[in-house]
Parts: C-alpha cells; structure tokens; sequence
C-alpha cells in the first residue's frame, strides 16, 4: 500500500505563483536545488504552488532569484 504524503497538494486552499528571474548559477548550490525543488526550470518559468510555511521557506531562501506574483484563494 502506498504511503500519502501529509501536508502536499491541498485541494482548494490558498495558492501562490512564482516567477524565475535569475539564473541560479553563481550562487551557493543549496539555492539552485531550491530553485528545482520549486519546479522552475528555466529564467521566466512561472509555477503556481501551494501557499503552506514549507514553500513560503523555500521562497525566502532564494527570494532575490524569484518573483511573487500574487497569494490567491484556490477556492471559489
């Protein structure tokens, strides 16, 4: 039986969208793994992510590589 993971993919829930403006390289190594573990691929690449503490941290981390487009409702 598979394990569900808690706290990932909240169904509605408060969302937030994130935008790559620098490249990572040239910056400490820990920040381009946070950049991946966003889902960015590439500079402009936007992602729309859930707003939980854990991807708040991760966008703090590497808060002068990203921009934060805007925290929106995921309900109705």
């Amino acid at each position: 039986m598979p394990r569900r993971r808690v706290g990932t993919e909240q169904k509605g829930g408060a969302r937030v969208r994130v935008t790559l403006l620098r490249s990572p390289i040239g910056f400490n190594r820990t920040q381009a793994a946070t950049v991946e573990g966003l889902g960015l691929r590439r500079i402009r690449h936007t992602v729309e992510l859930p707003d939980t503490p854990a991807t708040r941290g991760m966008i703090h981390k590497v808060r002068h590589l990203v921009r934060v487009d805007g925290w929106r409702d995921g309900g109705n």
